[in-house]
């Protein structure tokens, strides 16, 4: 379990882990809840999203749950009734209906359990590199730049991010192509990197 003190350090802990459930405060310092909700939304994130509240008109539950949000709680709130809807939206959430797993050539990647596998064998991948690996996999076949793949993976400036790219994609490539007869992750001079089978 993984707590953060502000909007931004949580939406970056949404982005590069793989939780079950995620409980999320509408007043956190920083960006508030209900836009973390959105925006991870609005990148395809599906983990479900428990918003909680001193917010009680139905209003603001209307924009709570029209944000994204799986089910929204009032504050004060008793402590037996979140336990009871955090079960309830794992429950859900084991129901058919979750993201297909992604595939390129023999590689394979969950994008709810963060599971990746190339021939059945299975990878480990840090967060970061994790994160790298699905952006390039979800825009298979198209080149990616390193500026593209920093402003998605760091979101934030970096004065050398061209550099950082490179050294977590020459990790990436030794987990994931080394030993194999066909290469998945191509360079392309110039221009950035590809993901596919040639």
């Amino acid at each position: 379990m993984d707590v953060a003190a502000s909007g931004d350090e949580g939406e970056y802990l949404a982005e590069v882990n793989a939780y079950d459930l995620i409980v999320l405060d509408w007043l956190l310092p920083g960006v508030p809840g209900i836009e973390v909700c959105r925006r991870l939304r609005a990148r395809g994130r599906t983990t479900p999203i428990l918003m909680l509240t001193a917010r009680d008109a139905v209003a603001d539950r209307v924009a709570g749950l029209d944000a994204g949000a799986d089910d929204y709680l009032t504050k004060p709130f008793a402590f037996a009734e979140l336990l009871a809807r955090i079960r309830a939206l794992l429950r859900r959430a084991e129901q058919p209906g979750r993201p297909p797993v992604l595939t390129v050539g023999d590689l394979t990647l969950d994008p709810v359990s963060h599971r990746v596998a190339r021939g059945g064998e299975a990878i480990e991948l840090t967060a970061r590199e994790y994160a790298i690996l699905e952006y390039l996999v979800r825009n298979a076949g198209r080149v990616v730049s390193r500026t593209e793949l920093g402003e998605h993976v760091w979101k934030e400036e970096h004065d050398n991010i061209a550099n950082l790219v490179d050294v977590h994609m020459s990790r990436l490539r030794r987990k994931v192509d080394h030993g194999r007869p066909v290469p998945l992750i191509h360079t392309v001079r110039g221009r950035g990197y590809r993901v596919g089978v040639e």
